[in-house]
């Protein structure tokens, strides 16, 4: 925990894109300290470089979407929660669609390859984000704080008026061991109306029942049904901690989410980079941390909608 890490060797992952239906690859390369995450979208003979962190953020309505100019990665949320609970600091991602595959709709299949692999430790030393006062950021109903603690937890509520999902509570501290066995494999979800809407207007053209929970009028369609009792919550824990690795840090302190999606964790994300007085950044092992406030962001660790 004390060093920054990347891949020990390059792999490469296909999959069908959620929105696009198209067969995407991917491939994951190893990267120098300081590099931080780099997506590199390819589009014909183009090749742009994204970093990702939240100021290259440019949509949030149906997932995290990261871009510059006219060329974007979607969905990146799940890669970017493996990464982070793996603690990979640097790696280059070399992309030929426009959505990160989205696999079974879960991080599991992430994280299978990130452990295949094997992760190297580099010489430079990784910073954490530390909250050292309180944040709150309230968008109507929903509502995200970030408050001081030793550890990285996260404690999320949903409710839906629908008796599949109703309200669910789940508190973590996450780590890597947990996130692999208890939050990975939850799976994005949608509700059946939302997702044929969005396939009539064009989108969601690779959701299907093998890559997403699709909730009916009183059931769960998937004939294999949920991986837990509360997967929809677990699954907004996942989405969270993917969209809060655009912070560039990892971070010191717990997350309390209520009816919370992609587009107010941004809001959080951003509040926080702007709020330096809340928090300061410090190497494992200092005997007196230091605050360091320079350029945090500049390296990388639904609407409540269709898809979550």
């Amino acid at each position: 925990m004390i060093f920054q890490t990347t891949l020990r060797h390059p792999v490469n992952i296909s999959g069908i894109g959620l929105h696009s239906g198209q067969e995407i690859t991917m491939s994951l390369r190893p990267a120098d300290a300081g590099t931080g995450i780099v997506f590199h979208r390819r589009d014909g003979e183009r090749i742009v470089s994204i970093e990702a962190r939240s100021a290259n953020v440019v949509d949030t309505r149906m997932a995290t979407v990261i871009g510059k100019g006219d060329l974007s990665v979607s969905t990146i949320e799940h890669l970017m929660a493996a990464l982070a609970t793996c603690r990979i600091d640097n790696l280059h991602v070399d992309i030929d669609g426009p959505e990160v595959p989205i696999m079974d709709g879960s991080a599991t299949p992430f994280i299978a390859l990130l452990e295949e692999c094997g992760i190297r430790e580099l010489g430079a030393k990784r910073k954490y984000l530390t909250i050292r006062k309180p944040i709150t950021v309230v968008d109507g109903e929903k509502r995200v704080t970030l408050i001081p603690s030793r550890f990285f937890r996260v404690s999320f509520d949903i409710a839906f008026d629908h008796p599949c999902i109703s309200l669910q509570h789940r508190s973590v501290k996450v780590s890597r061991e947990l996130f692999a066995k208890d939050l990975a494999p939850a799976r994005t979800f949608g509700f059946l109306q939302e997702v044929e809407y969005l396939k009539a207007n064009g989108l969601a053209r690779g959701g299907s029942l093998d890559n997403a929970v699709v909730i009916g009028e009183d059931s769960i369609l998937n004939p294999e049904g949920l991986r837990f009792s509360d997967e929809f919550v677990r699954h907004k824990i996942l989405d969270a901690i993917g969209d809060f690795s655009l912070l560039g840090y990892p971070i010191f302190g717990h997350i309390k989410a209520y009816k919370a999606g992609h587009d107010i964790n941004h809001q959080t994300v951003e509040k926080i980079l702007a709020s330096p007085d809340c928090w300061q950044l410090v190497e494992l092992g200092e005997a007196s941390p230091k605050p360091s406030r320079a350029a945090a962001g500049q390296r990388a660790f639904a609407p409540d909608m269709a898809f979550s």
